[in-house]
């Protein structure tokens, strides 16, 4: 089984101009007495800590998401106008996520993520005190360019940090962690808006945010395998080029915001969908919708397991086609049905987002801060584009609009998957002949 979960069974990624900071610590890293590994001293700190971002990020991130019924009521805004406090936060990191992925290689994964976290907390403190909706989408996009320091940066730090056979299931704890973070935001947000409004519950989220940047300030370890590399433009851009030429990081990328294109579009309109006829649901309880997000801890966590038993593309056919039967469940007017629509996709998400995100940190020998930092800018253009174009869509034909436009992105998903199996497949028969000849 290759190490892409794509399937192609070659790997080729070209060098960069110089050597990269990543490269240089890769070559012994793999044998390096001073990885993490579970049992050893720090990987639980690390876990901890790096989960602790997890939920910081998502429940900042996706602060707005499950208010956006209470928003478009207060500010006067359509769906589509409110869903801009999601979208552009997101669309924010996806484009500051590589230049900010390249100042890690300068000054560091541990300083950048500190970085990161700080001023997008500070930030989440003023949110709540947003005087119209055009000032609240700028601060959120302010917020999201803030947070792009983190993902690829943690991404970058596991790959140096963690032995490779223990990098998918810390991926994966890093991703538990931005499900609670998703999860406990939502619910924190929807029963403190019943209560009190919704800026309550934006200052609520940033409380929730600043207690998890003290511990993940605390309990971060130091990194002990990243060396410093200078600012070069050029260089820069020639590993993102050498990246993008590579077939199988470029199927990871498009896997990445196909997902989130889903869960981006699902989760920015069933507030929508469940307030009104026939569910009728308040406030409150639509914010514990979202205790599904547990299903994404659970199946981001066991992505390691579904790769090991499964093998990588066979875990995607897995998690899509958990995707796709979600999305037909939750188009009945049950509201048992709905949630269990809801599980589904959540738990298929979180196990391809995990799956897809670890095979880009294994494609990628060298520049993995880049490579990974393009696979969260695709994430993130996915969340955008699935946010607004969700909205879009709900907006013309109802849920069943929504559900549409979730089930096209999956049908995507598939196509690039086989279209990897096959090329695996054809290259593996080429090689064939080549390896008989030199026998």
């Amino acid at each position: 089984m290759p190490p892409a979960s794509t399937g192609a069974s070659t790997l080729t990624v070209a060098a960069s101009p110089q050597p990269s900071p990543v490269a240089t610590a890769d070559s012994p890293a793999t044998t390096a007495p001073d990885r993490l590994e579970p049992g050893r001293p720090g990987y639980r700190r690390m876990s901890f800590a790096l989960f602790a971002a997890g939920v910081a990020t998502f429940a900042l991130l996706y602060s707005t998401q499950a208010l956006l019924p209470a928003i478009s009521a207060s500010l006067g805004a359509t769906a589509g106008q409110a869903s801009w406090t999601v979208s552009a936060a997101t669309g924010a990191l996806a484009l500051c996520v590589l230049p900010m992925s390249a100042l890690s290689e300068r000054f560091g994964r541990r300083q950048m993520m500190t970085a990161s976290l700080t001023v997008a907390v500070l930030v989440g403190l003023l949110v709540p005190f947003a005087p119209s909706l055009g000032w609240l989408i700028a601060l959120r996009a302010v917020q999201g360019a803030a947070l792009a320091g983190l993902p690829a940066s943690a991404m970058a730090y596991l790959a140096e940090e963690v032995r490779p056979k223990a990098l998918v299931a810390a991926i994966g704890l890093f991703v538990a962690g931005n499900s609670i973070g998703g999860m406990s935001g939502r619910i924190l947000t929807g029963w403190v808006a019943q209560l009190w409004g919704w800026r309550a519950a934006l200052g609520a989220v940033g409380l929730l945010a600043v207690a998890c940047a003290v511990v993940f300030h605390f309990m971060i370890p130091r990194a002990r395998n990243f060396t410093p590399g200078t600012l070069n433009p050029k260089a820069l851009a020639k590993t993102v080029g050498e990246h993008l030429s590579d077939p199988l990081l470029r199927r990871l990328y498009a896997i990445g915001a196909l997902f989130m294109t889903v869960f981006g579009a699902v989760y920015t309109v069933i507030g929508y969908r469940l307030v009104e006829a026939p569910f009728n649901l308040p406030q409150g309880v639509v914010g514990s919708i979202f205790l599904v997000y547990l299903v994404g801890t659970v199946s981001s966590a066991a992505a390691g397991r579904l790769v090991a038993r499964l093998g990588r593309r066979g875990a995607l056919y897995l998690a899509v086609s958990t995707t796709a039967a979600g999305l037909l469940l939750s188009l009945a007017d049950q509201l048992a049905a709905v949630l269990l629509g809801l599980v589904l996709i959540t738990a298929g998400f979180f196990a391809g987002h995990a799956v897809a995100s670890s095979s880009v940190s294994r494609t990628a020998t060298k520049g993995r801060a880049q490579a990974s930092a393009l696979y969260q800018s695709a994430y993130y253009v996915g969340s955008s584009a699935g946010g607004t174009l969700g909205a879009v869509a709900f907006h013309a034909g109802g849920w069943a609009g929504t559900v549409s436009l979730g089930l096209f992105a999956v049908l995507g998903v598939v196509s690039i998957t086989l279209y990897g199996t096959r090329a695996a497949r054809a290259e593996r028969r080429r090689l064939v002949p080549v390896v008989s000849v030199q026998n």
